[in-house]
């Protein structure tokens, strides 16, 4: 007999509380009694693997529609992707039961129920406006979300989508009777179902084996949109994870570092800026020959704009940590302790270096040297200038940079400075917050963080614009630098942590898995200049790194390229890494 018939057996002895209620009134309205009906069918008593059960169902037939609108679209005609839905739709529902097992318990699991429901609405809104999915680099990436970043991805559209979800269900859940059983008659009967969702799952995977293996293999991000399974699989590997690994040491790396010959005689000591970009895509640079003249700015500065540089990752998270790494993308990822990045050494080597950040956090990668949020120690007449609320335009970062300096110690100063400015950039989707009124050349302007309700050319408009901020911010910083000529040898690195999506293949913003991720997400730019100072100084030939701005290049080129242009010397860094290493010596 089945766990359901097993059930329901019992449930036919349980008094009922509809027997003692009296019939509904013969002059009540058809629509009146058809929800009078089904209050009663609901508010029967039930046991809690019936209500789960049917639960997984609701999240099977509401909260999938982007796995189900995937699948269609991959499959070509309905004959060949009906068979394919069906199949993970009875994965999906099997998961979802099988999950959701542990918890039948008692009626106290009914706020546990709800709040599974709320996390698929959730994550189905997400893969629906921005055709994101829910791996654990995304939701590692969520979990880093500032308020800031949360309050614009929030809209009425994801309230209705949510609510439409959830409302349904909550009404189900609050009104459902759970007949109270014992412990013993719970624990088979829960592992009875378990174990019936895993065989039927079993029997479903291997009948359409032909069918489910290419097209997994094929599109490995279907497996992360199986609502809810994907997104509390992905939530309890970002949580659980860390508690299971061991206790992982931090790995030294400056041992054997120290400044350069180029020190015993120098005229002035370095000032080198790196701005870490946020969200930028190579190929909306006008010095990159994007056809809208969205850099104007830097090309008056006598610029170097490399044009094929891949990023490390797709998301903040994955992309900062892993440029400032010595051991590159695959030794980054594959790493087991945690490492001392270009940071520690280039703090090690006794230059006084700084994290200046107005974003949500440099990701581990200033904990050990001094650094500071931009919003910090604003005035109120830059805050409302610039600021929105805690959010700021990217040009904050130059307001008391002299005084941030100054303050560094003045043995550190001496020898030279390296300063990284981590940007706002053109972080999404509230895009239209990113530049300032005066620099939106490009309209109408896309004013919505729903992206897919936007037309194409104002969800261009609106990026665009973000890029001409980024332009003028870094135009704004060259001149500084300029300023600091006479007392400093001046440099600027500029290099984005990772691309965007904006509407190709219908996907919007970033964090889709590396290995499947489109170019879009993963084409960055790069861009350099160095004052007279500099030049001088490192023997930088022109001509030379002109010759070189369509090699290709990746984040793993960062390290190596940051320590030979500030010549500091230690075991970890790689000539054939560094960028610049074949144009040096030559001027």
């Amino acid at each position: 007999m089945s766990v359901s018939r097993l059930d329901s057996a019992l449930l036919a002895r349980a008094p009922s509380r509809s027997e003692s209620r009296p019939a509904p009134l013969s002059d009540a309205g058809a629509a009146g009694t058809f929800w009078q009906r089904i209050d009663r069918w609901i508010s029967q008593p039930r046991s809690t693997r019936q209500v789960i059960v049917w639960l997984s169902l609701y999240l099977g037939l509401t909260a999938n529609w982007p796995l189900l609108n995937d699948l269609a679209r991959l499959g070509g005609a309905p004959s060949t992707y009906m068979p394919t839905i069906a199949a993970l739709g009875m994965l999906t529902f099997c998961g979802t039961v099988a999950m959701l097992s542990l918890t039948a318990w008692s009626r106290w699991m009914k706020p546990l129920w709800l709040l599974v429901v709320v996390i698929a609405a959730v994550a189905q809104h997400y893969m629906l406006q921005y055709r994101v999915v829910m791996d654990p680099s995304m939701i590692a990436n969520a979990f880093q979300t500032d308020p800031n970043e949360a309050r614009d991805l929030l809209s009425g559209r994801m309230a209705f989508n949510v609510l439409v979800v959830v409302l349904p269900a909550t009404w189900a859940i609050w009104r459902v009777r759970i007949v109270p059983m014992g412990l013993l008659s719970h624990v088979w009967r829960n592992a009875l179902l378990l174990v019936l969702a895993a065989v039927v799952a079993v029997v479903t995977a291997v009948a359409m084996n032909r069918q489910l293996a290419p097209l997994m293999r094929n599109n490995v991000h279907l497996r992360y949109m199986m609502n809810p399974i994907a997104s509390l699989y992905s939530a309890g590997a970002v949580v659980l994870k860390p508690m299971f690994k061991r206790s992982s040491k931090l790995i030294p790396i400056t041992a054997g570092t120290a400044l350069g010959a180029s020190y015993a005689a120098q005229k002035r000591p370095p000032l080198f800026v790196v701005v870490v970009g946020e969200t930028a895509r190579s190929d909306h640079f006008g010095l990159n020959g994007y056809a809208r003249d969205t850099t104007p700015e830097l090309a008056k500065r006598n610029v170097l704009s490399y044009r094929e540089v891949r990023s490390c990752g797709t998301n903040t998270l994955a992309s900062v940590p892993c440029m400032f790494s010595p051991l590159g993308k695959s030794g980054y990822e594959s790493r087991k302790d945690e490492y001392e990045n270009l940071m520690d050494v280039l703090q090690a080597s006794g230059l006084a270096v700084f994290w200046l950040d107005n974003q949500a956090g440099c990701k581990g990668v200033c904990a050990r040297i001094p650094n500071a949020s931009a919003f910090d120690g604003l005035d109120a007449a830059t805050k409302k200038a610039l600021c929105d609320g805690e959010e700021c335009l990217d040009n904050v970062m130059l307001k008391g940079l002299d005084e941030r300096i100054a303050a560094l110690p003045a043995e550190r100063r001496a020898k030279g400075v390296v300063l990284v400015m981590h940007q706002m950039g053109s972080h999404g989707p509230a895009y239209y917050k990113r530049s300032a009124p005066e620099l939106k050349r490009f309209t109408p302007e896309c004013k919505t963080n729903a992206l897919a309700e936007c037309a194409h050319a104002e969800l261009m408009n609106v990026y665009d614009n973000s890029i001409a901020q980024t332009d003028h911010f870094l135009g704004q910083t060259i001149d500084w630098l300029q300023t600091q000529s006479k007392q400093y040898d001046t440099a600027l690195l500029y290099m984005s942590d990772h691309g965007e999506s904006l509407g190709e293949y219908g996907l919007f913003l970033h964090g889709v898995p590396y290995s499947f991720a489109p170019d879009a997400q993963k084409h960055v730019p790069m861009v350099t200049w160095f004052g007279d100072g500099m030049s001088e100084r490192r023997k930088l030939s022109r001509s030379c790194m002109e010759a070189g701005l369509d090699a290709p290049l990746t984040h793993d080129n960062l390290y190596h390229t940051v320590l030979g242009l500030m010549d500091v010397t230690t075991p970890t860094y790689k000539p054939a890494l560094d960028a610049l290493a074949s144009c040096r010596g030559k001027a």
